[in-house]
């Protein structure tokens, strides 16, 4: 079973980084630099070399500070090892059922990828805690909005078109929380070690949350 106060953290959060990075060594310093500009969401994809050992190795280093998963995660293999290292959270980029229950049974915070409105009442179903919606670009915050009509109960976030400029569009529209992917963890600045580009997009998105839940940023 999934502990509340876990699933509280997530939305607190408010802005996970999807991070895929081409080295353990290089997703260590990534996530330290989205600490430094305030963002707490990480979610180590799955296409991170070792992603286990860096969920580890990030747990070890930020604690409570953040709030921490797996991403990418496509097998019940995948589910298992991630929690064991230490995620609180896991994300599927789709729905499969045999997928979706063995992530719930690491009692982790359970996140599963859907688009249609078929999708979402199949992850619902399966009892996942918050409803990916992947890949969001597709549709804007206006297709999340709709949405929200015949699911008013869903936990929904939106992953994939996010930036710091539209993310007060998304909250709008009803999101509990979003996923910023090579927007916020540049391909390029990850490739050449340009982490403080990585920290200063952290702040854009730190500034923007704030901004949405009127806080000082």
């Amino acid at each position: 079973m999934t502990d509340p106060q876990t699933l509280d953290r997530v939305k607190e959060a408010g802005v996970f980084a999807v991070l895929r990075a081409p080295s353990a060594g290089c997703a260590i310093d990534a996530i330290a630099a989205l600490v430094r500009g305030g963002i707490t969401g990480i979610e180590v994809t799955y296409s991170t070399p070792d992603a286990p050992r860096v969920i580890r190795e990030a747990a070890a280093r930020h604690g409570s500070e953040i709030v921490l998963g797996a991403g990418t995660v496509t097998t019940e293999e995948e589910a298992e090892r991630a929690a064991e290292a230490g995620a609180e959270f896991l994300v599927s980029p789709g729905t499969r059922p045999a997928v979706a229950r063995a992530m719930r049974g690491t009692g982790c915070v359970t996140m599963t990828g859907a688009l249609t409105p078929s999708e979402v009442m199949e992850a619902t179903e399966l009892g996942v805690d918050i409803v990916k919606i992947f890949p969001a670009s597709l549709g804007g915050p206006s297709f999340v909005k709709a949405l929200r009509g015949p699911f008013p109960d869903v936990s929904i976030m939106p992953t994939g078109g996010v930036t710091a400029d539209n993310l007060a569009d998304w909250f709008a529209a009803g999101a509990v929380a979003v996923g910023a992917g090579g927007d916020l963890c540049s391909p390029a600045a990850l490739a050449t070690g340009r982490f403080d580009e990585v920290e200063s997009a952290a702040r854009a998105y730190r500034a923007a949350l704030d901004a949405v839940r009127g806080e000082s940023a």
